[in-house]
């Protein structure tokens, strides 16, 4: 009898959906005119944190409108992204929390002045 219940709980948490699965962290850095990674792959239907950290002194933005659009987030992390960018002023972080859309390829830029022109540009494969 000691034997089913181990077996029971096993077979629980086997069981369990994938919408419970602890989402995935990934870190992204804004600098001086890229972006790090400047390729981000994610998973359909999967879990993530977006955690960004602008480590330059002046500001720029993760622009991505269709990615941002397509995914799948809580009211409060669809706030952080209106107009499909996130701004970060000059050494500030923020995290994002959402479910990767439907496969394709997202385009990434900073919409800042001439960042785009001078390398800060990127994508989102979702796979």
């Amino acid at each position: 009898m000691t034997r089913v219940v181990p077996t029971a709980l096993a077979l629980l948490v086997l069981a369990a959906p994938a919408a419970a699965q602890s989402p995935e962290r990934i870190e992204i850095d804004l600098s001086n005119f890229k972006f790090t990674p400047s390729t981000i792959t994610l998973r359909h239907g999967q879990p993530y944190v977006l955690h960004f950290v602008n480590t330059a002194k002046g500001g720029h933005d993760f622009s991505a409108k269709a990615f941002f659009d397509a995914a799948s987030m809580e009211a409060r992390d669809r706030a952080v992204v209106a107009g499909g960018e996130i701004e970060l002023r000059g050494g500030q972080t923020a995290d994002l929390r959402l479910t990767a859309p439907a496969p394709g390829t997202y385009d990434v830029h900073c919409s800042h002045f001439m960042h785009s022109t001078f390398g800060m540009t990127g994508k989102i494969v979702v796979e």
